[in-house]
């Protein structure tokens, strides 16, 4: 495989994105579960639930942003960068980089959300047997599992909702809350993409076919 082709092929299946992505899923998936079950097992009952409903709720936000992403279009942001809205920009590159952020809400987030709410959710259980001694673990394990399930899936269903009817909205939010993260951090969170200067040069040099310059 070619030097060129090796290049279009990364481009095309987006490889470089797709091992960052797994890269980051487990550091976050690590970061995020040793939090949880430090959290889980320091606290009460009623404190270790507060942690659950925290994650079901990240995991519903964050598919918002993912949805309202893909569904908004540039041109609102376009009209508020002429008129010098500095968030318009972070805006923009958020929905151009729809396929990215989408992933990264959707998939990452709130696959790590779902995973961990499950294993909070096996954590409350046993601190109620352990407190509760009647208590049945299997009926226990049921009621707590179908409430997770239900509370993430309806609040998904509803977030569907707000992201199609109120996208622009949600997209604006989310890029002023970059934009303090890129100030505090001193950071572009989604950089301008390098031209590809090869194909430039040829251009300007021109190629030499059988002794004759061809611009």
């Amino acid at each position: 495989m070619s030097k060129g082709d090796e290049d279009s092929f990364y481009q095309k299946y987006n490889l470089k994105w797709v091992l960052l992505i797994t890269f980051w899923t487990f550091i976050l998936a690590i970061a995020f579960s040793v939090i949880a079950e430090n959290l889980v097992n320091s606290l009460d009952v009623l404190f270790a639930f507060v942690i659950l409903l925290l994650f079901i709720a990240i995991g519903i936000i964050f598919d918002i942003i993912g949805i309202a992403v893909t569904a908004a279009d540039e041109k609102p942001f376009h009209a508020m960068a002429a008129n010098k809205v500095g968030e318009a920009k972070t805006a923009i590159k958020l929905v151009r980089n729809s396929s990215q952020v989408s992933n990264f809400c959707n998939d990452v987030i709130g696959d790590i959300s779902g995973i961990i709410s499950g294993a909070t959710a096996t954590s409350i259980i046993f601190k109620l047997i352990l407190v509760f001694d009647a208590l049945n673990a299997t009926v226990l394990t049921i009621i707590l599992t179908a409430f997770t399930a239900s509370l993430t899936v309806g609040g998904k269903g509803i977030g569907k909702a707000v992201a199609q009817y109120h996208h622009e909205a949600i997209i604006y939010k989310v890029a002023k809350i970059i934009r303090v993260f890129e100030k505090l951090l001193s950071t572009e969170f989604f950089p301008p993409k390098k031209k590809n200067n090869s194909t430039k040069g040829k251009k300007d040099k021109g190629e030499v076919f059988n002794g004759k310059e061809k611009s």
